[in-house]
């Protein structure tokens, strides 16, 4: 199998995809009427709802959604082989995500752009509405951990990567700072990549020196400095550290999956990786457990992810200047993150299985799988640090990417640059979505306990920003510190799809009472019932076989606590929506399969 083959009918695939049943669902399901005014124009502030161009809006929602997820859930379940992951991105996406993202866009707009909880609240009442805000608040946190646990091992004693990623955060400032004052965003911009560059160039310098020993740091020490960053993150002004961090992060994506997809189709990989591997039945030194459900856990963002319906509820739906951009922006955004996503999954196979499976687990555990590396050693010597052991995803990114471009003779002189800059891309982008996550983390805990103290609820009192974004981090950073990445990344994978059940769960909702034809909510109802019933077993998997199993590395009673209060929550909203299902079925208002009017 080469890539090339694999990129090109993807494409096909999901462009043909987009064009049927994207406009199946914009204009018989969702019946999208350009007519009305959206939230944006009926709510014009100049701040939150402003009518923006759907091409900016695209741009703006692609980059708050494709995070980490698209990269390393891929990388990760390449574990099973290759073609599990591979459907599972192109089903997933088309069936589940796509239409996912679209039906809790277009449920936020119709509640003015109000959040999935206030949604839930207005479409199936008080209790669902309740449980959602909570589940929505588990989830939040659990994401920060496992988005948080890819970057560790990228840069665990590399001072070099430390000290390229930790130089953004004061030229993220700095271009904050120079742009309120200045407002001239073309030297800003052209600066600040400069200085982001020279970030990476410089790094071989100071890694012999005693700089370099400061950052040289165990995965312990980057657990506690991770959430204490997030926590000045979320607390400082958004234009002085998330916006501009965002904005130069967006530039590094860009460029990193162009310089990707040129190498694909100019180099033509072969996938070295077996369609399947004898991990499929569990037992795997990446993901413990089977090919299903795990598949669909580890792959979240990509292929279907609740993640988007913090964004898809948040500032995307107070910006669309007319309904017919959802089809764009919600379901074309999504198709196009596939497509991230399957370059990922390239990357990661295109290396030799061995090569993979000593990045992807302990020395420890790689030593039983009977394996002898092969480029391995060569690529550590060109890159210039060890590869092994480096478990996570970000670094086996970095490594398949370097590995597609050695086919180029002289790159190899280039070798240590291009991994340290996609391991500063992988790192910085991943830090943007903690910044950002943490700061809606902050909103929904001063949003929830605000129920009980009022004051809480003002989101400009300083005590009440200060106790809730060290609440925020204090739980992810413990999480981060007492896990691992089998244990947190699924303990992620089964919240984050318990949420994307829920989106799907007030989709159907939302269809059944505007649809012209009840049986519309099946687009809906057909990837929730494989996705509830997905989540819920590997619910219950991991709590019986890891998080509550001494025996087992990812032993943890605090995971297995938090999963049986997530798994619960969505059984209640699942009851509630059931029983608020059955009341509209059997309204008069529908006759012979057909609303009436």
């Amino acid at each position: 199998m080469n890539a090339v083959s694999v990129v090109i009918g993807s494409i096909c695939i999901l462009m043909i995809a987009y064009r049927l049943y994207g406009t199946f669902m914009a204009a018989k399901v969702l019946k999208l009427d350009d007519s009305k005014p959206t939230p944006a124009h009926e709510l014009n502030d100049g701040k939150d709802y402003v009518p923006t161009n759907k091409w900016v809006t695209f741009g703006h929602h692609f980059a708050a959604i494709a995070a980490a997820g698209p990269l390393v859930g891929p990388i990760l379940a390449a574990q099973f082989g290759y073609l599990p992951s591979l459907l599972w991105l192109l089903i997933g996406a088309v069936i589940g995500g796509a239409v996912h993202d679209a039906v809790v866009l277009y449920a936020s707009m119709r509640k003015k752009g109000k959040s999935l909880s206030e949604v839930a609240k207005g479409e199936l009442g008080p209790v669902a509405g309740f449980c959602t805000g909570l589940a929505m608040l588990f989830i939040i946190t659990i994401t920060m951990a496992g988005l948080s646990m890819v970057v560790l091992h990228a840069l665990e004693n590399n001072p070099w990567g430390t000290f390229s990623v930790g130089i953004t955060i004061p030229i993220a400032m700095g271009v904050g700072i120079f742009y309120k004052k200045t407002g001239n965003l073309k030297i800003t911009t052209t600066v600040g990549f400069i200085l982001v560059m020279v970030g990476v160039f410089v790094g071989p310098m100071i890694q012999d020196t005693i700089i370099g020993d400061w950052l040289t740091l165990d995965t312990k020490t980057l657990a506690i400095i991770l959430p204490i960053y997030a926590f000045f993150a979320a607390a400082l002004p958004v234009w002085l550290l998330l916006a501009p961090r965002d904005y130069l992060s967006s530039f590094m994506k860009i460029g990193v999956f162009i310089a990707l997809i040129i190498g694909v189709f100019i180099i033509n990989p072969t996938i070295h990786m077996p369609a399947f591997t004898k991990f499929t039945q569990g037992g795997g030194p990446v993901i413990a457990g089977p090919v299903w459900p795990f598949i669909s856990i580890t792959i979240a963002c990509g292929a279907i992810s609740g993640f988007h319906a913090f964004v898809g509820s948040g500032t995307t739906p107070k910006m669309l200047d007319r309904w017919s951009d959802i089809k764009v922006v919600g379901f074309g955004a999504m198709l196009v993150e596939c497509v991230v996503g399957i370059m990922a999954l390239i990357a990661a196979t295109a290396l030799q299985p061995a090569d993979y499976f000593a990045i992807n687990s302990t020395p420890e555990v790689f030593k039983t799988l009977g394996m002898h590396v092969d480029q391995l050693p060569k690529l550590a010597q060109e890159i210039g640090i060890d590869l092994e052991g480096r478990t996570g995803g970000a670094v086996t990114l970095a490594v398949g990417m370097t590995y597609i471009f050695t086919a180029i003779p002289w790159f190899a002189k280039l070798s240590s640059y291009f991994f340290q800059f996609v391991i500063m891309f992988e790192a910085v982008f991943i830090l943007t979505a903690i910044d950002s996550g943490t700061r809606v983390a902050r909103y929904l805990i001063q949003d929830f306990f605000g129920e009980f103290y009022k004051p809480l609820k003002k989101t400009d009192w300083l005590p009440g920003s200060i106790f809730a974004s060290a609440l925020a981090c204090f739980i992810w950073g413990y999480l981060l510190y007492s896990g691992d990445i089998g244990s947190v990344w699924a303990l992620f994978g089964v919240s984050n799809q318990l949420m994307a059940s829920i989106g799907l769960i007030i989709g159907a909702t939302v269809i059944l009472k505007v649809a012209d034809k009840r049986w519309y909510m099946f687009t809906c109802l057909i990837p929730l019932a494989y996705l509830f019933v997905t989540v819920n077993y590997a619910g219950y998997w991991m709590v019986k076989n890891v998080y509550l199993n001494p025996a087992a590395a990812g032993y943890s009673v605090l995971n297995g606590v938090l999963s049986i209060i997530m798994l619960v929550l969505g059984i209640i909203i699942m009851v509630t929506a059931f029983k608020k299902w059955t009341t509209m079925w059997n309204s008069p208002r529908f006759q012979f399969g057909s609303r009436v009017a």
